[in-house]
């Protein structure tokens, strides 16, 4: 193996992501190792490790499968070709402003979620603190 590859357990170290899942990722066609061992073992990349972590930072997010492999399709494909035509690049650019939005849509939804939660922790905390107080 040369120093370009990495084995599964090296992924899920630099990922935080388990072999489990990174083999669910695998099978669902969101991520292929981009070679074999003589061995069989999986192979990634460096390319393989930067597309997990679009995963896992899209995950709770919320983003289905089916979104992150939409995502996924529109950066290989603008990745991929230097000299796409202006209308399929513009296509693919708002596909990915698209994503952008809702990632952004999301992040501040998840900000009034925790505003809530320390709110109503908070409010045990006083609870408690009312309690011993007696």
């Amino acid at each position: 193996m040369n120093g370009e590859h990495m084995q599964i357990g090296e992924v899920a170290t630099r990922t935080e992501l388990s072999l489990r899942t990174i083999r669910h990722y695998e099978e669902t066609g969101l991520v292929i190792p981009s070679a074999r061992s003589q061995g069989g073992f999986r192979l990634y990349t460096e390319s393989d490790v930067a597309r997990l972590m679009v995963i896992r930072r899209m995950k709770p997010l919320g983003f289905s499968l089916d979104e992150m492999r939409d995502l996924l399709d529109a950066t290989d494909r603008l990745d991929a070709a230097e000299d796409l035509p202006d209308g399929e690049r513009e296509a693919l650019l708002e596909r990915v402003r698209g994503f952008a939005k809702a990632a952004q849509q999301r992040v501040a939804d998840l900000h009034t979620q925790l505003a809530r939660a320390e709110e109503f922790a908070g409010t045990l905390r006083e609870r408690l603190d009312g309690a011993r107080a007696r």
